[in-house]
């Protein structure tokens, strides 16, 4: 809610006088004598140096450019090592000021925000958020408003009070939290923002249309700040971790004990090298306070996406990003990216083969031994990164009947990242490259299939023109892995690219001689970013060979795509309406060999009421789909189209009980498939410092044609799918509990549950037939026979009784349930302890059946958990 909110307004902070929409300034002062107290009470003499800034802020929402229906006055202060900040939040009902409480960046109930632009690149700034509730925001920006991280967590000072006129915060900001250049006088551009909470009223003192091409180049002016140099940040993090571990006991496996205990050291620094240069690291990092990935069952060929959760990784990582498309329309291919962590420190990709009598204790992560930042920014606008990390060479242990032995899953491995970005006119023009390297020691034959070198690079350029309002994009990729004969063939033949289809062989296949690989992408688009209507159209396109997922992320390679976007959009509330948009979205996808593979159009719409109710609808039409991976290798399979509807809403979040509900259904012609789904999510807050969510869902899904298995029959392919009707429950529950802004109890559990029923066993015919139904062939029930003995399905194709080929029931019942429990408690400023408490069960049955959570009570809830208790202890030295 919070990043919706601020990608469809903008958001946030500055002071003082002037006319219309002219670009406003505050002067601030040096503090003579005493620094203010942070207290929350504005009775420090030192603040009679400066007069109230602000007292016109205008709305951004939702009547955008009215007068605020409450005042907000601010002040600023410096000395050599601190900015201090005063805010008067003007309410005439302080009874009803709203203070709920929430862990660090939650932004609820009422709050004030400052963004600061120290660099004063019209790009980039630092935003600190003060709650009521005496809760810290902090968030660094980038793509002057596009990027918001909330994972930067400065260490800022914050006291609030309320009293009689509405409420105050007082905030101290040390200078080493910020970025600014070696120079005698300063101009920072600031912006302030006061979220009003209950007429869901946000104003801005430096006013900026919520319809304008960007927010952090429209800013106010900061003046007066002299003599003040930039602070070479020294924060040094040691921590130690605890860990004991229980799960169910196995006869005769050595490894499963049923309980296991550890003890681990590591550190985190932060270092200011230089004032333009910091240099961020981590040694033996733990993970282990990070929530888990939501459970999934993949039928597809394609890898999934998870988000990066681990806080080294994710804080900052804007300054590496490399997406190869940035479509508006979306798209998969928006996740393709050069630079995707979640590989560095990934679980092995090799599992070892096991004899009779043989059992293994498999790491479920390869360890990283340590990982480095460097990051940077001058006075002349050109920013630069370079992230490095290695990780451990991972083994297996082996155990034969007290016999142990050893043997390599995955290799040691080094991981570069380095990335460029040079502001031009006053950041109008931007230009950018990235170079990364993957680099492997593989010293075992059975780790051979694995890339030795992996190297990625790209150029991006952005140009602005007519203040802002449009704009053209481009980048271009490349990439090159190098290995083994085994490894380039792997590559060659995954699902990402395929080239021994038989619907390719006219412009790519298969070289088993080759030891390398090379390959292109890139994007170019053109839109307009301000106004009543904005649109953006664009070609984005991988090259048969472009292979990123050493150290980026790919879903497909062989794809060209065309695109194009539009909205129209009401930013002011009229008739019953707060605010409104229409989107209509057009593709085209294509393979390299000129083949149209898909082609889709699709109409939505958002509304905010005045009630607070957010809603929308859309619907998507595809034409004949052809996809060149369903049968995994196989010649390309068209589909019919279809046909997808959704729908959503969202209730009043201000009050205590809040709602959100969407349903979506998809329908393919000439019955070849049908999809839904629903979800609903319950929120319920009893108390301002309690927050419980209940998010269930189920999604019911009946396709005539997922594959099943390629096998042989008179030394021809026979490609297998079959109808799978499957059915999936999943709920999440999140419990947050804020004892103080600085003590919290969160917990999230997760059920989960898959099932999955074939029917109706099919071989492909002639898979790209004008007719649907002379594509395959459905097999007969003199054809085909289950096996109830060996657990497999018998085919017999031409029933001479004689069994042709065989394969396993692909039937299977799924249950999952995931839970993690943490007690945060940063009881200094930025020092913690972390009292963690993980719990996972899992089931498996190669069999469909029950689909209800019957399954889950009986088969999930009775085995015994595996429960990790964990504590961990950081303490933050700052030098």
């Amino acid at each position: 809610m919070r990043l919706t909110t601020i990608a469809f307004l903008t958001s946030c902070c500055i002071a003082v006088e002037a006319q219309n929409d002219s670009t406003k300034s505050y002067a601030t002062s040096r503090v003579l004598g005493d620094a203010p107290q942070i207290d929350g009470i504005l009775n420090d003499p030192a603040w009679e140096q400066v007069q109230w800034g602000g007292g016109d802020f205008r709305q951004s929402q939702p009547d955008a450019g009215a007068a605020a229906s409450v005042k907000t006055k601010f002040k600023i202060l410096y000395d050599a090592k601190n900015l201090y900040l005063a805010f008067k939040c003007f309410d005439p009902e302080p009874d009803s000021i709203v203070r709920r409480m929430s862990r660090r960046d939650g932004f609820e109930g009422d709050f004030v925000e400052i963004n600061i632009d120290s660099y004063y690149d019209k790009r980039t700034a630092f935003s600190f958020t003060s709650s009521v509730s005496g809760v810290k925001g902090d968030e660094y920006i980038s793509n002057n408003g596009n990027n918001w991280d909330a994972n930067w967590d400065p260490i800022w000072y914050l006291k609030t009070s309320i009293d009689s006129e509405g409420w105050i915060a007082e905030v101290r900001i040390p200078l080493s939290q910020l970025r600014f250049a070696d120079k005698p006088e300063h101009t920072w551009g600031i912006q302030i923002m006061r979220n009003f909470f209950r007429k869901q009223e946000r104003s801005i003192w430096q006013y900026i249309p919520p319809n304008a091409p960007g927010w952090v180049h429209l800013f106010g002016e900061l003046n007066g700040i002299t003599g003040v140099k930039p602070q070479k940040q020294l924060e040094i993090q040691p921590y130690v971790v605890a860990k004991t571990e229980t799960f169910e006991k196995e006869a005769g496996n050595p490894f499963a004990t049923g309980t296991s205990s550890d003890i681990n050291f590591g550190l985190d620094a932060k270092i200011g090298l230089t004032s333009d240069i910091t240099l961020d690291l981590t040694v033996n990092p733990d993970f282990g306070q990070v929530e888990a990935d939501p459970s999934q069952v993949n039928l597809s060929a394609y890898q999934l996406f998870f988000s990066e959760r681990r806080p080294f990784f994710i804080e900052g990582n804007n300054t590496y990003n490399f997406p190869v498309t940035q479509s508006t329309a979306g798209g998969n291919f928006n996740s393709d990216n050069l630079f995707y962590s979640r590989r560095i420190g990934r679980r092995p990709d090799y599992y070892p083969g096991l004899n009779n009598n043989e059992v293994a204790d498999v790491p479920t992560n390869t360890r990283i031994i340590a990982a480095a930042k460097l990051t940077g920014k001058n006075s002349k606008g050109f920013s630069w990164g370079l992230l490095e990390s290695v990780t451990a060479k991972t083994e297996a242990v082996i155990d034969s009947l007290g016999e142990r032995r050893e043997e390599a899953i995955e290799p040691q491995t080094n991981y570069v990242v380095g990335r460029v970005q040079q502001d031009i006119n006053k950041g109008n023009t931007i230009i950018g490259a990235i170079f990364t390297a993957t680099n492997r020691k593989i010293e075992d034959p059975q780790l051979e299939y694995l890339h030795k070198d992996a190297y990625t690079g790209g150029i991006d350029f952005v140009h602005n023109w007519k203040e802002r309002k449009y704009y053209v994009r481009f980048n271009g990729v490349f990439s090159h892995v190098a290995g083994t004969k085994e490894a380039i063939t792997g590559t060659q033949t995954a699902n990402e690219h395929l080239f021994q289809r038989p619907t390719a062989q006219k412009y790519i296949s298969v070289d088993s001689s080759r030891t390398s690989l090379t390959g292109n992408g890139g994007t170019l688009a053109i839109g307009k970013s301000s106004g009543d209507i904005v649109y953006q159209g664009g070609v984005t396109w991988r090259s048969p060979g472009v292979e990123l997922n050493d150290l980026g992320f790919l879903i497909t390679a062989d794809l060209i795509t065309q695109w194009a976007w539009a909205q129209y959009r009401i930013l002011k509330p009229f008739s019953i309406f707060r605010r409104l948009r229409v989107n209509g979205n057009e593709w085209l996808y294509f393979d390299y060999g000129g083949t149209n593979t898909r082609r889709m159009v699709n109409v939505n719409g958002h509304v905010q009421l005045k009630n607070y109710w957010f809603m929308g609808t859309g619907a998507t039409l595809i034409g004949r789909r052809i996809s060149n991976a369903d049968l995994r290798g196989g010649p390309a399979i068209t589909y019919p189209g279809g046909l997808e509807n959704w729908y959503y809403f969202e209730t009043d979040n201000r009050k205590k009980i809040r709602a959100s509900f969407e349903n979506w259904f998809f329908t393919g012609f000439e019955n070849s498939e049908s999809s839904k789904g629903l979800s609903l999510s319950l929120t319920y807050r009893p108390i301002n410092a309690m927050n419980i969510t209940l998010s269930p869902g189920v999604d019911f899904n009946d396709n005539k044609q997922q594959y099943v298995t390629t096998t042989s029959y008179n030394n021809e392919p026979r490609y297998l799918t079959a109808r799978i009707q499957q059915t999936t429950y999943n709920m999440t529950v999140r419990l947050n509990y804020v004892l103080t802004p600085n003590l919290t109890i969160e917990y999230w559990g997760q059920p989960f549950i898959s099932t999955g029923e074939y029917s109706e066993f099919k071989r492909i015919t002639e898979a790209n037939a004008e007719a649907y139904t002379d594509r395959f062939h459905t097999f007969t029930e003199s054809e085909i026979a289950f096996n109830n003995t060996s657990g497999q399905y018998d085919i017999d194709e031409n029933t001479d009784s004689v069994i042709d080929y065989s394969f396993g029931s692909p039937d299977f019942n799924f249950a999952q349930f995931r839970s993690n429990m943490v007690l945060r408690w940063e009881y200094i400023p930025g020092s913690t302890l972390f009292l963690v408490w993980t719990q996972s069960k899992t089931d498996f049955v190669p069999t469909g059946g029950d689909n209800s959570f019957r399954h889950l009570s009986s088969s999930l809830f009775d085995k015994t958990p595996h429960n990790i208790f964990l504590i961990k202890y950081t303490y933050r030295f700052r030098l």
